[in-house]
C-alpha cells in the first residue's frame, strides 16, 4: 500500500539503515532524526495510530530519539571541553574565572543597612553608567573568552530600564557558550515582570529576604513591601523554567538570627535553597565582629533541632556549603565569607554599574573598562586590560578584621549579597594609576594613611547643601536612623575690665538708678545694670536660640531637643590680663541628624546677648571669637572630641 510504503520510508529504522541515500541521511549535528520523528507524528495519522495501538513501536521510537539526543548532548559537551579558555581569565593561582557578575545600576528601592551607608551614597551620574550596548559588548567579550555564567545585580537590577531587553540580548550569547543567566533581586517589584524575564532567557534567580516578620522587614529596609517579596518568591517557585530559586538571608546577631530555624522550615514543602550569609564589612555599614554569627554556630543550632541533616554535594565553585533535611524538598546552606572563606575556588569577576572591573569583592582596586571602551579600545585591548586585572588577584582576601572598609565601595556600589557621601578618592587614585603598574600590590600602611588624608580632603570639599548645579539643597535625612545625638560648642567674648567688673559685681536696684548729675560713664554703668543680670539673660537667650536654629539657618532640619545646657563663665587671662566671658552650650536630642548647628547657634546668640547687654560701656572694644564644636556623639561618624 502506498501509505504503508510512505510510513516505512519515514520510519526511524528505515532512515538509520539507509544513510547512503542523500535524502535520508542524518544531519551531522545529531538533531535531524528527533525533528523528523516529531514531524512524522504530526503529518501522518497512520503513524499516530500505529504508536497508539502498538506501544512496543512507540517505545522503540522514543528510545531511538533518546539515544540520538544523548549523542547530541555528548557532542556538545565535547565541543565545550575543547573550546579555548582565554588565559586572560586565569589568574596566577590557576583559577579559571568563568562566572561574571554585572551590576546594572547603583539605584535601589530598599535601604538595607548592611548594603547602604546610613547617610546614603553619591550616585554616579547617568552619563557614566554603562549603556545597554556597553553591557552587552563586555558580556560578549567575556563569554567568548570562557565565561559561561552571568549574574545581573545592582543596586536593584529590576529598576534598570530595559532589563528585559538586556536579558534577551544575553540569551543570544548561548551560541557562544553562555549556559546560564541569573539575577539577584530584592523582589520588591519583580512578581509581575518575572514571567517575561524567564521567557527571554532568565534561568536562575536569587531573592534577598532577611526576615519573615513584616515589621522587622520595614525596620531593616526602611521600606514596606514584605508581601511583594513573598509574592515574587511564589511566582518564582511556580516557574518550572527556572533551574534554581535561592533565598539569600544576611544574618545579623540580635536582629534576625532567631529566625534561622523558620527559614529552614521553608524548605520542607518548597524546592527552595535558603542560604545564610555572614554579615560582611563594607564602607558605611558599621560592621562589627560582634554582630556576625559564624556559620558553624548556625549549623549547630539547626542540628539541635534536626539531628538527621545530611551534607549534600555542592556545585563546582559554589560559594555555599549545602545541607538537607531528609524528607524536605529544598535545602539550606551557608556562605561563610568571613569565618571560612572559599577563596581557593573563587571563579568570580565583577563589573560595577559604572564599568569598573573588580577581581575581589573585598579588594578596593578597580580599573575602568568603561573609559577604555569610550576611548575606542578594541576587544583585544580590553581583554589585555582584563588579563592584567585578573593576574593581580590575590590568593585570598585578608582576615575579617583587616578588610578595607575605608577605600572600598559600599556594597550597593559593587553589586553583590542606595543625604550624600562622596566616593573615596583613594579608589579613584588607584584606578588612574593601576594599569601602568601591573600587577598591582597592596600599598604599605604608611601609604594608605597618606591617601586617606587625601580622601578626607576630597570629602570635605563637597558641600552637602548644594546640588550638582550648585543650587541650595536641603539634605534628605528620611532614611537615617533615630539615635541619641549630642554636641558641645564653645566661644568667647573679650570685654573691657570695666564691663568685667559690672557683670561680676552684685546686682542691686540702687546701683541701677540713674543720677541726673552723674557723668556719662556712671550713667552707662547704671544703664547696663538696669537691663538685668547679663549672664542670666544671655543664658536664657542661648537656650531659646538653640531651639530656633532651623528658623535662623535656612537648610537646617527642625529638631526636638531633649536638653540644652548653657554656661557663661567670666575669665581673666593672667599673663595677658585679658578679660572675657566663655560660653559653653551642650545640646542633646533623639533625632536623625546631629545637633552641632544647634550648639553653635546657642553659643553665638549667647555671646551676642552679652554684647548687647554691655555695649553701653564697652561697645567699641568687645570682640567675639573662638567659636567651635568641641565634642559630638552619635550618628554614623561616631564620637568626636577636640583637643584644645
Amino acid at each position: 500500500m502506498p501509505e504503508r510504503e510512505n510510513l516505512k520510508k519515514h520510519s526511524p529504522n528505515f532512515r538509520l539503515n539507509h544513510r547512503a541515500e542523500p535524502q535520508t541521511s542524518v544531519p551531522s549535528n545529531g538533531f535531524g532524526v528527533s525533528a523528523l520523528l516529531l514531524t512524522s507524528m504530526s503529518r501522518f495519522p497512520m503513524m499516530r495510530l500505529l504508536c497508539q495501538s502498538r506501544p512496543v513501536i512507540a517505545r522503540r521510537i522514543a528510545t531511538s530519539a533518546a539515544v540520538i539526543k544523548q549523542a547530541a548532548r555528548a557532542r556538545i559537551e565535547t565541543i565545550d571541553e575543547v573550546k579555548p579558555f582565554s588565559g586572560a581569565l586565569v589568574d596566577t593561582y590557576n583559577r579559571r574565572h568563568d562566572y561574571l557578575r554585572i551590576s546594572l545600576t547603583e539605584r535601589c528601592n530598599l535601604r538595607c543597612f548592611y548594603c547602604m551607608p546610613e547617610e546614603g551614597i553619591q550616585l554616579t551620574p547617568d552619563s557614566k553608567i554603562l549603556t545597554d550596548e556597553e553591557v552587552i559588548r563586555l558580556a560578549t567579550l567575556f563569554v567568548k573568552s570562557g565565561v559561561n555564567k552571568i549574574r545581573l545585580t545592582g543596586g536593584e537590577p529590576t529598576v534598570r530600564k530595559g532589563i528585559v531587553e538586556i536579558v534577551q540580548e544575553l540569551n543570544n550569547l548561548r551560541a557562544l557558550g553562555l549556559k546560564s543567566i541569573a539575577m539577584t533581586s530584592n523582589g520588591l517589584a519583580l512578581h509581575r515582570r518575572l514571567p517575561l524575564l524567564i521567557e527571554n532567557g532568565l534561568t536562575h534567580l536569587n531573592l534577598s529576604l532577611d526576615t519573615l516578620d513584616p515589621f522587622k522587614f520595614e525596620f531593616m529596609t526602611k521600606r514596606r513591601g514584605h508581601d511583594a517579596v513573598l509574592k515574587a518568591l511564589d511566582v518564582a517557585l511556580a516557574s518550572p523554567e527556572l533551574h534554581s530559586v535561592k533565598l539569600n538571608v544576611v544574618v545579623v546577631k540580635g536582629l534576625n538570627d532567631s529566625e534561622v530555624l523558620d527559614f529552614v522550615e521553608m524548605t520542607k514543602d518548597r524546592k527552595l535553597s535558603v542560604r545564610f550569609i555572614e554579615f560582611m564589612p563594607f564602607t558605611g555599614n558599621k560592621w562589627d565582629k560582634a554582630k556576625m554569627v559564624p556559620s558553624s554556630t548556625l549549623l549547630d543550632r539547626i542540628s539541635n533541632r534536626h539531628p538527621d541533616i545530611v551534607r549534600i554535594s555542592d556545585e563546582a565553585n559554589d560559594t555555599a556549603r549545602s545541607w538537607k533535611i531528609p524528607g524536605h524538598q529544598g535545602s539550606f546552606g551557608f556562605i561563610s565569607s568571613m569565618s571560612d572563606h572559599f577563596c581557593s575556588s573563587c571563579n568570580r569577576l565583577r563589573i560595577t554599574a559604572d564599568g569598573q572591573i573588580k577581581v575581589c569583592l573585598f579588594d578596593a582596586k578597580e580599573v575602568s573598562l568603561r573609559d577604555e571602551m569610550r576611548k575606542g579600545a578594541s576587544d583585544s585591548e580590553l581583554l589585555n586590560i582584563i588579563g592584567h586585572a585578573v593576574s593581580g588577584k590575590q590568593e585570598k582576601h585578608v582576615h575579617m578584621e583587616d578588610i578595607d572598609v575605608v577605600t572600598n565601595r559600599p556594597m550597593i556600589l559593587i553589586g553583590g549579597p542606595t543625604s550624600v557621601l562622596g566616593r573615596s578618592s583613594i579608589s579613584r587614585t588607584r584606578k588612574s594609576s593601576w594599569p601602568n603598574h601591573w600587577p598591582m600590590k597592596s600599598e604599605p600602611s604608611k601609604q594608605r594613611v597618606r591617601l586617606l588624608s587625601s580622601s578626607t580632603a576630597h570629602k570635605q570639599s563637597h558641600l552637602s547643601h548644594l546640588d550638582e548645579s550648585g543650587r541650595a539643597n536641603m539634605v534628605d535625612i528620611s532614611e537615617k536612623l533615630v539615635t541619641k545625638r549630642s554636641a558641645t560648642a564653645e566661644g568667647r567674648i573679650f570685654i573691657t575690665p570695666l564691663a568685667y567688673d559690672l557683670i561680676t559685681s552684685d546686682y542691686s536696684d540702687e546701683k541701677s538708678q540713674i543720677d541726673e548729675n552723674a557723668g556719662a560713664l556712671e550713667k552707662a554703668k547704671a544703664k547696663v545694670l538696669r537691663k538685668g543680670d547679663t549672664l542670666t539673660i544671655a543664658q536664657l537667650a542661648a537656650i531659646m536660640a538653640s531651639k530656633r536654629t532651623s528658623d535662623l539657618i535656612p537648610l537646617c532640619h527642625p529638631l526636638s531637643l531633649t536638653k540644652v545646657d548653657v554656661r557663661l563663665t567670666p575669665e581673666v587671662t593672667e599673663d595677658t590680663n585679658r578679660h572675657s566671658i566663655k560660653c559653653t552650650a551642650t545640646v542633646t536630642c533623639q533625632g536623625k541628624t546631629g545637633v552641632e548647628m544647634e550648639a553653635l547657634t546657642s553659643v553665638s546668640v549667647g555671646l551676642l546677648t552679652v554684647w548687647d547687654m554691655l555695649k553701653a560701656v564697652a561697645g567699641k572694644e568687645m570682640m567675639i571669637g573662638e567659636i567651635l564644636v568641641t565634642q559630638k556623639s552619635g550618628g554614623r561618624s561616631g564620637d568626636f572630641s577636640r583637643k584644645l
